[in-house]
């Protein structure tokens, strides 16, 4: 469901690289969500969400460093929408991700859905103008 097309491309390297991984992880959650197989899916969720804590951390590090670099003038509004991003993901509750598995991975695919194409195509892209 999920894939890194060429229009999602910023055409800086790293961030388009760092960006792929976010679809991929994205397409494990959706490939969770419409995996029958499994029952109880509460661990496979956990695993996703502590993944993406660590890597949008990770990358939204780099991308904010790069910036920083580039004099970009956007870097403010891209810090908070990081961190905006960032404070949602941390706010699932094992409690509730325990009692409702399909409402949270439905709900983490919305957000994540709402990432990748609002700011991953937006705003992100708009990073490259500093290189021109």
């Amino acid at each position: 469901m999920y894939e890194m097309k060429p229009e999602y491309k910023t055409g800086i390297d790293f961030i388009d690289k760092e960006h792929e991984q976010l679809f991929t992880i994205a397409n494990r959650a959706y490939q969770l969500l419409k995996n029958e197989f499994i029952p109880d899916k509460y661990d496979y969720i956990v695993e996703v969400i502590e993944e993406l804590k660590a890597y949008t951390k990770y990358h939204f590090e780099h991308e904010e460093e790069y910036m920083l670099s580039k004099g970009y003038k956007r870097l403010l509004s891209q810090k908070v929408a990081h961190d905006e991003f960032i404070n949602k993901i941390q706010s699932y509750s094992t409690e509730h991700i325990d009692e409702n598995q399909r409402e949270v991975l439905l709900g983490l695919l919305a957000l994540l859905n709402d990432w990748l194409i609002e700011h991953i195509y937006k705003a992100d892209k708009l990073i490259a103008e500093v290189n021109q």
